[in-house]
């Protein structure tokens, strides 16, 4: 095989594999639709009944496209020709067909049709999905060509009257791409300057650079006329040389004239044309295809920098995606649970940053402390609980028959004990707080671990098993925090109880002797008597104001225990032990429930398939293209 047959022949394989990933033609991936186009391609372009479907079957020497009158390619057809060696079977391969080689070309004929009502329906209509088709024969040269409805003016009976419309943006969209080679057909029997093919041209590529001009039809002109001055670029000059085609009469197409014979014919008519046996060596459709893989070689080797650095690209993107998805899961139950096990420590690892404060989120447990505890401290109906009313009420009902003598202890103990019960609802709420804190951490973690995300059902037992956890820990911080405040209630400190009797006395009768054994004398004292106050109002505010005291010096304890309490145990503990647990049960399973917990959600394996696909494509041609590119 020469370098040039090496060349196209790649660039074929190529536009081939991309057709076959859904990198052409509907591709939601930018990138790898951008390498369909930077690869070289021929679009025929043609009014109808300008000879279109005649040249692509001169080219490829076989009868094998629907026949008419009006519109009969109505959805683009991508030839994709591939030179096989001498004496392999010749066959065809319909993309949506893959795997079904047809070696009956009357069969291809009728698939295009049958595949085109498919999408159109039995009408004239036409439709922007194109029909895929490769052909294997050693009769061809290495060449994809874009077959085009033509072109026309007046839209026909059954076809909606933006038909002419549709069908020309439908070719534009094809030939203004700058890799676009644009074969423009027009038949010599009408005058150039009405060409369809040639107004287009002319408005995508004012240059020339990518149009080569084809002549039909030039056995049909009348006699004594001629199309030299087109052929030889007097009318209308292109940058590539005009080449003349003879079509096979429709008399030798009803009688299936083999298209060998109608070559043998073409070449005939030129050599022994008085007019354009001159130029008989550049006439003719086997010499168009040469003509054409030759200039794809020039645009290919021009190409090749650009094209291998968007493959170089795209091999980067498609590796980092694997890495994103994952790779393939090892079968044997060990290498299961250690995929398991490593998929659960980089979990942990989010979730620890997120309380350590690499990731936000930990910052709201510190809040919980620091603002929601403080406030609901504040919130507490101590002042209530403590109202005069209240005071007096408690304690007489302590006292019961028998009024306190000196300092009301059961009073005191039954007020204490009452407002230490209102610090429970903030415990409590401490830890519930924290909790939600800590599972809404957790459901971040999930979500933010990418690897997790290939396996549903893993991160379902995952966030079961962090908030049968956490569950735990949140019952273990409750009773710890209650405890915290069931030692306030049970013991009291005695320091502070000690000083009320001395105070309670100074108060009553600060001039009193200090000799217990010389009596008092009540016309002597110089205060007010104790026992009308020890009953009075004020009396029982100074228990008031103890009590009030008393619990503010636990509550300023309590705002520093409970924290401590909380943290120990329920975030220490999610820290150090979350997945414990479900360590031990992940240990117990068997192969088949391990294999259960890694099955994949199906569009991230489709994906993944998908991908690997396009990397061994892309590493593929890569390597190709260093094989062949170096040599001149």
């Amino acid at each position: 095989m020469t370098t040039m047959e090496s060349l196209i022949g790649l660039v074929n394989r190529i536009q081939q594999a991309c057709t076959k990933l859904g990198d052409y033609g509907g591709s939601d991936n930018n990138t790898f639709s951008s390498l369909w186009e930077a690869l070289p391609s021929v679009a025929v372009v043609g009014g109808q009944s300008s000879g279109k479907s005649s040249v692509l079957e001169s080219i490829v020497g076989r009868d094998f496209l629907p026949r008419g009158s009006g519109i009969v390619t109505r959805r683009p057809l991508v030839l994709q020709l591939h030179k096989v060696d001498d004496g392999e079977r010749e066959y065809a391969e319909f993309l949506h067909r893959q795997g079904r080689k047809i070696t009956d070309f009357a069969v291809v004929r009728q698939e295009i049709q049958d595949e085109t009502d498919r999408v159109t329906g039995k009408t004239k209509q036409i439709s922007p999905i194109p029909i895929h088709l490769s052909i294997y024969s050693p009769k061809v040269v290495n060449l994809t060509l874009i077959d085009l409805p033509g072109l026309t003016k007046v839209a026909v009976d059954g076809q909606p009257e933006s038909t002419v419309e549709d069908i020309e943006t439908m070719v534009r969209s094809y030939v203004e791409k700058p890799n676009c080679i644009i074969l423009a057909i027009s038949p010599a029997n009408q005058d150039i300057a009405t060409s369809d093919a040639i107004k287009l041209s002319r408005e995508v590529d004012p240059t020339g650079e990518r149009t080569f001009g084809v002549l039909t039809k030039l056995d049909l002109m009348d006699k004594g006329t001629n199309a030299l001055d087109v052929l030889e670029g007097r009318s209308y000059r292109l940058q590539h040389p005009w080449v003349g085609i003879v079509n096979r009469s429709q008399a030798d197409i009803n009688k299936n004239v083999d298209m060998i014979i109608a070559r043998r014919k073409e070449v005939e008519y030129f050599e022994t044309s008085p007019d354009y046996g001159h130029l008989a060596s550049k006439m003719g459709s086997v010499y168009l295809a040469k003509l054409l893989s030759q200039h794809l070689e020039s645009v290919i080797r021009a190409r090749i920098p650009s094209i291998t650095s968007l493959i170089n690209k795209s091999i980067e993107e498609l590796e980092s995606e694997m890495d994103h998805l994952g790779r393939p899961i090892a079968v044997d139950a060990g290498a299961q649970l250690y995929t398991i096990l490593e998929l659960c420590r980089k979990f942990e690892r989010v979730f620890k940053e997120h309380l350590d404060g690499g990731r936000p989120g930990g910052d709201r447990i510190y809040n919980v402390f620091d603002n929601q505890l403080p406030a609901a401290l504040r919130k507490l109906p101590i002042d209530k609980h403590l109202s005069l009313q209240n005071v007096k009420r408690v304690v007489s009902e302590a006292d019961g028959y028998q009024p306190h003598l000196i300092a009301p202890e059961q009073g005191y103990r039954r007020l204490i004990e009452g407002a230490l019960s209102y610090f429970r609802g903030p415990a409590e709420a401490s830890v519930d707080a924290v909790h939600f804190v800590l599972k809404e951490l957790v459901r971040k973690s999930i979500g933010e671990t990418e690897e997790l995300r290939r396996f549903p059902t893993l991160q379902a037992e995952l966030s079961a098993a962090t908030n049968e956890a956490l569950e735990r820990f949140r019952e273990a911080s409750k009773k710890t925090t209650i405890r915290l405040v069931d030692m306030e209630s049970s013991y009291l400190t005695v320091d502070f109880f000690r000083k009320l009797p001395q105070e309670m006395e100074r108060a009553g009768n600060p001039a009193q002797s200090t000799n217990p054994a010389q009596p008092s004398n009540p016309s002597n004292r110089s205060g007010p008597n104790p026992n009308e106050d020890r009953y009075g109002e004020g009396h029982f505010r100074r228990i008031g104001s103890n009590v009030s005291s008393y619990i503010g010096l636990v509550s300023d304890t309590l705002r520093i225990t409970i924290p401590k309490a909380v943290v120990y145990c329920q975030v220490r503990e999610a820290k150090q032990s979350l997945l414990s647990y479900f360590f031990t049960q992940i240990g117990k399973k068997e192969a088949k429930q391990l294999s259960q917990l890694l099955d994949e959600d199906p569009t991230v394996m489709e994906r993944r398939q998908q991908c690997f696909k396009r990397l061994e494509l892309y590493k593929a041609a890569r390597d190709e293209i260093d094989s062949v590119s170096w040599i001149r």
